[in-house]
């Protein structure tokens, strides 16, 4: 695409009127006459210089360097076009806007209000019509092309535009010059409210209005303060006006306590008088039933018991509907809720932050660039500030409201200065304009007009909730808020929190979470400080999570891990939370004891970094009881095993026995002296490895632990395994197998699966290999282990690399390789040594084609590289050698050589 022109250009919108009849009548036809349509529209456009910024469907946006080189470019096409023999009782109708202004860049695209004003302008016309701005009309008048004139069409209202436009057409010699009355807000009867900013975005949630509304006679759009509700009704009632003969009709209703006031304040709206000897609501229900209309009422909230009068109303006039805002439905019969989302996820956001071109597309970042460019009319996004715009949107929830006020201050402050300051105060989310509702100046009147809709137990309820972080369950919230002077059902309580917008609900698989929007969150987090509950609500919170924490222990490796690792990983904003505030509540011995009951949540899920984070700064804390201390340090210990930090996995599992034993908890010393084992092994003292297991395998015995007793049979088939007798390792490898597949622990399974696959190959046994590493695959798969598959994937490309298919092994280290580096973590290379196959492969290969391939899988997606890995079937070959010793084991082997060698 050609660079976007800056300075003063003239924006020319265009589009086929009737598009989608014509998509359908003439199907067949239709995709060769849109390309005819594009090619005659570019050819026009071209000779006039224009740059074509984008298209959408049958739409174009072009802008040109000069208005006359619009004119000119706009009545070419149009001739084109009138010139063009379409398909039988095919009519390509093409109406054109234009209008000449500054252009502002935000991204890959133009923003501000000159633009939309174009788009506008085009969208009041008709096929065959091309419509000018005032400001384009007094530039080009002097200048215009032959066979061209202008034609005055006087003042127009045009959606989503602030004032009136004065509005010129096109005069095209032999071409049609006369038109239906455009489509502006002036053509039915209304009394919608000119907005004083653009409409940015929310085209996918206008479309589904509409579509409800067309299905519906009563529709509520819902949401909580700050959403948009108000301006997304306004533009949607813009968008119908055409549809309802007697108009599109708003009703402000903020001002309204009394619920009997509201038929009074319709008719108002509606110019209706009431007489002396008549009510308004039997007036009202009287003149509109001979009327066709919209009425869109505005902030029901305030007088939700009028909504039984509502249903009268539209019983009375079949010709009516209703479109009403407010933050609580208004439960009577025939409603339809639309719940009002924010204009883009945390998510999303932050995935674009460092690309601007890309950031530039979200509804939340083009809004705050409206505004801002509004405010400081040289703001653009950059490489440097793209971040923090993403994290101010993102951190806002994508609340418009929010958006705009924190737009504001870029007259005063950076992104990064707002960003800052958005981290601790509400306060910055404020305009002075004085024209606005107090509701809508602040973030916090927004809020706090809700607040004041909730009875004095929903209140501290909805304080107490703000304990929470990434959502909750019912349960959670009636053991963690309920209680202390707080006797309500959790149930009706939560339900009216969610039908006044204050939380919302989050689906997660057969479980419904509910979740407060941040800004709210910090709002109710204010007012829990104030309340003197804080620290007793955060403690409870801490210990629910514990609690979780530890119930979950033994679960992350049983038959139910999946479950299990998936409920943790919806609860680990809250475990976060409860683990950084254990320290001020006085709860170290409870942390450190939940932190060492998931660490296999944080190793089978990769969240390695994190968790080592958490057990550094525990275990740094003086004060700790023994068996909690203990604990943490076997957690810790084998979250950085995985990251291969072996100088703090010795003394960690170390200090974990002398711990354990010191308080005789043999289960516990039992568990300590299973890691610790891991130590000489990796150090190549297979011997001391073997002395070590064998004094945990007793342990285990005593206390009837058959999984551990499984473990530490595994180091035993490993000390074998390394000692290169094979055959001895498969054995005791299916002993722990058949023990794992007994108890159900699929994750310890599908581990010692791929054990026994690797003695497995050195005897030859290839189907068997194949088979237990597949359903090691299909274990880790299932459970999103990507630890497990990155191992799985490097031991098969060694194979490949030694039987099979070299090329896709390489392509599977790459892909090992890649998810490894995500991860930051892996199994110990001196476990899975790899090195001699992947230099045989680079010799088959050629180093060249060897990185290539390499490559390839780190390029690769997850999906596909599973995919690969599953077809996976190593060709009978030759067995695989024994793995190469290592570290004290080479100098055990060298001592007894040179033993033999002296006694000889």
């Amino acid at each position: 695409m050609a660079a976007l022109p800056t300075g003063t250009i003239t924006f020319l919108f265009t589009d086929i009127e009737g598009s989608t009849r014509l998509a359908t009548e003439s199907a067949a036809d239709f995709p060769r006459l849109l390309e005819r349509h594009h090619a005659l529209l570019r050819e026009a456009f071209r000779a006039s210089d224009g740059v074509e910024v984008m298209t959408e469907g049958d739409a174009f946006f072009e802008v040109f360097s000069s208005p006359v080189a619009a004119i000119t470019a706009a009545a070419q096409a149009q001739r084109l076009l009138a010139a063009e023999q379409w398909p039988t009782g095919a009519e390509v109708r093409v109406r054109m806007g234009m209008h000449t202004g500054e252009a502002v860049l935000g991204g890959d695209n133009y923003v501000g209000l000159d633009v939309h004003r174009a788009a506008r302008i085009a969208a009041a016309g008709h096929g065959g019509q091309v419509l000018l701005s005032e400001t384009t009309k007094a530039l080009a008048d002097r200048s215009l092309p032959a066979g061209v004139s202008l034609r005055d069409l006087g003042q127009h209202r045009l959606k989503d535009l602030p004032k009136s436009e004065h509005i010129y057409q096109l005069e095209l010699d032999g071409l049609p010059a006369d038109f239906p009355a455009l489509r502006s807000l002036d053509a039915r009867p209304n009394n919608l409210p000119v907005p004083v900013t653009t409409f940015v975005g929310r085209e996918r949630q206008i479309a589904q209005i509409k579509e409800r509304l067309a299905a519906s006679r009563l529709l509520t759009l819902t949401g909580p303060g700050g959403t948009g509700k108000t301006r997304l009704s306004i533009r949607v009632a813009e968008e119908l006006l055409d549809e309802y003969r007697d108009g599109c009709w708003f009703v402000p209703l903020e001002v309204l306590r009394e619920p009997d006031l509201v038929p009074s304040a319709i008719a108002s709206a509606l110019s209706v008088r009431i007489p002396g000897d008549k009510s308004a609501m039997e007036t009202l229900s009287a003149w509109l039933a001979e009327r066709q209309l919209l009425l869109v009422l505005d902030n029901f909230e305030q007088v939700t018991t009028a909504a039984p009068l509502i249903g009268q109303l539209l019983s009375a006039a079949p010709g009516v509907k209703v479109l009403a805002t407010s933050r609580i439905p208004l439960h009577i019969y025939g409603e339809n809720e639309y719940a009002v989302p924010p204009l883009a996820t945390v998510a999303e956001l932050r995935a674009a932050a460092h690309d601007p071109d890309k950031l530039s597309q979200y509804e939340a970042v083009r809004l705050f660039v409206e505004r801002a460019v509004g405010a400081k009319s040289d703001f653009a996004v950059t490489n440097a500030n793209a971040p923090a715009v993403a994290e101010i949107c993102a951190r806002l929830d994508g609340l418009p409201l929010a958006i705009e006020l924190a737009a504001a201050r870029v007259k005063l402050l950076s992104p990064d200065q707002i960003l800052a300051r958005l981290e601790s105060n509400l306060g910055v989310l404020a305009t002075s304009a004085q024209d606005l509702p107090e509701r809508q100046r602040t973030m916090r009147g927004a809020i706090e007009w809700s607040f004041q809709l909730l009875t004095p137990d929903e209140q501290k309820l909805f304080e107490r909730l703000s304990v929470f972080r990434g959502g909750f369950t019912l349960d959670s919230a009636e053991q963690v808020a309920l209680g202390d002077g707080l006797a309500l059902d959790i149930f009706d309580g939560v339900a009216s929190l969610a039908d006044k917008s204050l939380l919302r609900t989050v689906e997660a698989g057969a479980e419904t979470r509910f979740a407060m929007l941040e800004t709210i969150r910090e709002y109710s987090t204010e007012r829990l400080n104030a309340s003197g509950d804080g620290e007793t609500i955060r403690r409870a919170h801490a210990q629910h999570y514990f609690q979780l924490a530890e119930e979950a222990e033994h679960e992350l490796t049983g038959p139910d891990q999946g479950q299990w690792l998936d409920r943790l990983e919806r609860e680990h904003d809250n475990l976060r939370a409860s683990f950084s505030r254990a320290q001020d509540l006085g709860l170290l011995n409870e942390a450190l004891s939940a932190a060492g009951a998931i660490w296999r949540f944080w190793q089978q899920r990769g969240h390695f970094a994190e968790a080592r984070a958490i057990y550094d700064r525990l275990l740094a804390l003086p004060g700790a009881a023994p068996a909690a201390r203990a604990k943490a340090l076997i957690g810790g210990g084998g979250i950085a095993y995985w990251q291969n930090d072996f100088g703090v996995v010795a003394p960690w599992y170390g200090e974990a026995v002398e711990l354990y034993e010191s308080v005789g908890d043999k289960a516990g010393t039992a568990e300590a002296l299973f890691n610790l084992s891991y130590v000489p092994m990796l150090e190549g003292d297979l011997p001391e490895a073997e002395r070590i297991s064998l004094q945990a395998v007793a342990l285990f015995r005593q206390v009837g632990d058959e999984a551990g007793l499984a473990k530490s049979e595994q180091v035993l088939a490993f000390v074998h395994y390394y000692s290169a007798d094979p055959a001895e390792s498969a054995k005791t490898l299916g002993h722990a197998v058949e023990i794992y597949r007994r108890t159900g622990a699929r994750f310890l399974l599908a581990d010692a699966l791929v054990s026994a696959s690797l003695p497995d190959a050195n005897l030859g046994h290839w189907d068997d290999a194949s088979r237990k590493m597949l359903e090691a695959l299909e274990i880790f798969q299932s459970i999103d282990n990507k630890v497990g598959l990155a191992m799985i994937y490097e031991i098969m490309g060694a194979v490949w690399s030694w039987v099979g298919d070299v090329e896709d092994g390489s392509r599977l280290y790459g892909a090992s390789e890649d998810l490894r580096g995500r991860l930051g973590a892996a199994a110990p290379p001196q476990l899975v040594n790899t090195t001699p196959y992947r230099k045989l492969a680079a010799e088959q290969l050629g180093t060249d084609r060897f990185d290539a391939l390499r490559e390839e899988g780190r390029r690769m997606s997850d999906a596909e590289v599973l995919a690969l890995a599953q077809t996976f079937h190593p060709a009978d070959g030759t067995p695989m050698p024994p793995p190469e010793p290592w570290g004290k084991e080479v100098e055990r082997q060298a001592a007894a050589a040179a033993a033999a060698t002296q006694s000889g």
